[in-house]
This record gives structure tokens, C-alpha cells and sequence, in this order.
């Protein structure tokens, strides 16, 4: 069931689509974007958002069917708030994350658990999403969507940039803006769409019969020869029967 929408939500997206035309995206894609926009009240991502509809239809059913959502930090985790989602974060310590940041080994461990499927959201450290990008081109985690949304100066746009580069299902933007808040509400919006129920598909057309068969001219009538229904039947020549003239000798 969709959410009741509260009035202040109301007001914030019609403020949105007076300021920002998002008409030339795709439904799934307008929803993201649109969502996004409004928990951030920042236009930019109107322009910056790289939201492929196919990728973000991928996202909707894979959410229809219960997969895990994987969330690189705890804020965005409590972020999310239309779908169960879980973190590793906390398993990891300085001392057992071998030299890498601990949201990257939070990542790694959360793959091993959630090899396929899974739909996977980074919206604080790039390294995380480096993480996701390189166990995924090595073969080892295969997600149904990944939403790249980090935020900083040091990393940010260029994981987002190999997320794209990498031919995975993405939800992303330009530049160095992103955070917790963008990355969950992406998240957010995708998981409404995907707790209503998709349209019945389209009724299928009965076949065509093909047309009767056109019945044959029908004959010609005979004339008639003096309305007694008798056929009238012209009469040779005596010459032409081979009997004698009359009147001859």
C-alpha cells in the first residue's frame, strides 16, 4: 500500500514542479529525481542526476521481490525508510579492516552475504562504492541496482564516474554533491513504486477471423420470350434447314 501523503510533501512538490520541468524523464527515472530534489531542496541535481529508466525499473522489481538493500553507513540505513535495509558497518573494526576503510570492508563482507540481487545504496564514502564497482568486475557481487550517491571533494565524482563506466545497473550524478539523504530518498522513491502493484498487462487481442468467402456471380437470367416464360429461340432460314422453298418447283 502507498504511504498516505502528508501535506507538507504535497506543498514541497508542488513547489518542485514549479521550479524544475522533469517531463523529458522517464516515470521511474521522474520519481527518483523528483524525490531526491525534495529531500535535498537542491535544484542542482535536477541537471546532475544520471538516472537510466531501465536500470531504475530493474531496481522496482527486484524491491518487489524482498531483496536485501545494503546501505554503505548507518545514516543512510535510517534513511531508507520504504524498505527493510541492513549495514555492515558494524562488524568492521580498525583492526580487521586489513588496511582498507572500514566501509570498504563493510562492503566486501556484505557482498559475500549478498552476492546477487541485491540492491545496494552508497551515499557517504566513496571507497565504499569503489569497493562495490571492483568486486563487481571481478566477478564477485553482482547486485541488481546500485545507487552511487557519495558526497566529498576527495573521490566522490570519480567513484561515481567508474560506477557508470562499469556497465552495472546505477543510480548516480555528476560532481561532488551526494550524501546520505539523496542516496536513501532515491532509495525511498524506488520503494514506493515498487509497493504498488504494477499494472495488469495488456488484454490480449482476439484473433482475427478471416472474412466468409464472396459466393459466385450468379447467372445470367434468360430472356423471355413474350412473358408466357417460354425462352424465345430464333428460327433459321428454310434454306438453312435444307428443306425445299416454299412456293418453288
Amino acid at each position: 500500500m502507498t504511504p498516505a501523503v502528508h501535506p507538507i510533501e504535497a506543498e514541497s512538490y508542488r513547489i518542485l514542479e514549479q521550479r524544475a520541468d522533469l517531463s523529458a524523464l522517464g516515470p521511474v527515472a521522474r520519481a527518483v529525481v523528483a524525490r531526491v530534489v525534495h529531500a535535498t531542496a537542491d535544484l542542482d541535481y535536477v541537471q546532475s542526476m544520471v538516472v537510466d529508466e531501465d536500470a531504475a525499473q530493474a531496481g522496482v522489481a527486484a524491491l518487489r521481490t524482498g531483496v536485501p538493500v545494503i546501505c554503505d553507513v548507518e545514516m543512510v540505513r535510517a534513511g531508507v525508510a520504504a524498505a527493510p535495509a541492513c549495514c555492515h558497518l558494524g562488524e568492521v573494526t580498525g583492526a580487521t579492516a586489513a588496511g582498507r576503510t572500514r566501509t570498504a570492508e563493510a562492503m566486501a563482507r556484505a557482498a559475500r552475504a549478498h552476492p546477487e540481487g541485491a540492491v545496494v545504496v552508497v551515499g557517504c564514502a566513496p571507497t565504499a562504492l569503489v569497493e562495490v564497482v571492483r568486486l563487481a568486475g571481478e566477478g564477485w557481487f553482482r547486485p541488481a541496482l546500485v545507487v552511487g550517491l557519495p558526497v566529498g571533494f576527495v573521490g566522490a565524482a570519480e567513484a561515481k564516474e567508474a560506477l557508470r563506466a562499469s556497465g552495472l545497473p546505477a543510480v548516480s550524478n555528476t560532481g561532488e554533491k551526494g550524501g546520505s539523504a539523496a542516496a536513501a530518498a532515491a532509495v525511498n522513491a524506488l520503494a514506493r513504486l515498487a509497493a504498488t502493484p504494477p499494472p495488469p498487462p495488456p488484454a490480449t487481442p482476439a484473433p482475427l477471423t478471416a472474412p466468409p468467402p464472396t459466393p459466385p456471380p450468379a447467372p445470367p437470367t434468360p430472356r423471355s420470350g413474350g412473358g408466357n416464360g417460354a425462352v424465345s429461340v430464333p428460327i433459321p432460314p428454310p434454306e438453312a434447314r435444307g428443306g425445299p422453298v416454299e412456293g418453288g418447283g
